[in-house]
């Protein structure tokens, strides 16, 4: 089914409760050494419904900003600038563990994230989340070969190791890199119905692991029984 036609299939069953005229907005924030994929896999299942979502990149400053394997993304507005968002996306990279003990940095992504309609995040993004007490209290998961790092930003976390990504309440975290485009699916099925996830997955040909338990990774780094 397109993708348009599903969408209205959704919203006549009740489905789609924010209004089709106010699209929500998807907000990334990058910083140097990002993973490229955490960024732009689920901005292109979020904007293949432009309808319903704009895509937004915030960064230390207006600008370029280099990814850890080199080329750039250019953000819209600096972390001070930015705009408040309905999605607020926190991608890995291994400019994390500069920035988890940046406090000017974790104050900021606390108060400016903590509205937020859905707080979620990519691989050891969730890291950067714990470490700013967005996570305290929630169930969360991270990239499985950097998941004792993630841990240890997150004390009062409920760390959780076998899940392709973990739900709770409006707090969205994915396990490593393309786990986040699974997670971003989840998201708008949760939102717009599973017809429509299905078409957009379907649109870029990408097999969309449903399970939000699937994990082989977890085993294979040791983090549960094999």
């Amino acid at each position: 089914m397109p993708v348009n036609r599903a969408i209205r299939k959704a919203s006549d069953n009740g489905v789609v409760s924010h209004h089709e005229s106010s699209p929500r907005q998807v907000a990334v924030v990058l910083f140097e050494d990002f993973e490229i994929l955490d960024v732009f896999g689920p901005l292109e299942m979020f904007g293949a419904l432009p309808d319903q979502f704009r895509l937004t990149l915030v960064g230390p400053a207006s600008g370029p900003v280099r990814s850890a394997p080199g080329p750039q993304a250019i953000s819209q507005y600096s972390y001070l600038e930015a705009p408040g968002a309905e999605v607020v996306l926190g991608p890995g990279g291994p400019g994390t563990r500069r920035l988890a003990t940046e406090q000017v940095f974790l104050k900021w992504l606390a108060r400016w994230a903590s509205d937020a309609e859905f707080i979620t995040s990519v691989c050891t993004g969730s890291g950067l989340l714990a470490a700013a007490g967005l996570l305290d209290g929630y169930r969360a998961t991270s990239n499985k070969r950097a998941f004792a790092w993630a841990c240890e930003q997150g004390p009062d976390v409920e760390w959780v190791p076998e899940a392709r990504w973990v739900e709770d309440r409006n707090r969205w975290t994915s396990s490593g890199v393309a786990a986040g485009m699974d997670m971003a699916l989840g998201l708008i099925a949760r939102l717009h119905g599973d017809q429509v996830a299905a078409s957009v997955a379907d649109g870029v040909e990408l097999e969309w692991h449903r399970d939000p338990t699937w994990d082989p990774f977890a085993a294979n780094n040791g983090l549960t029984p094999s």
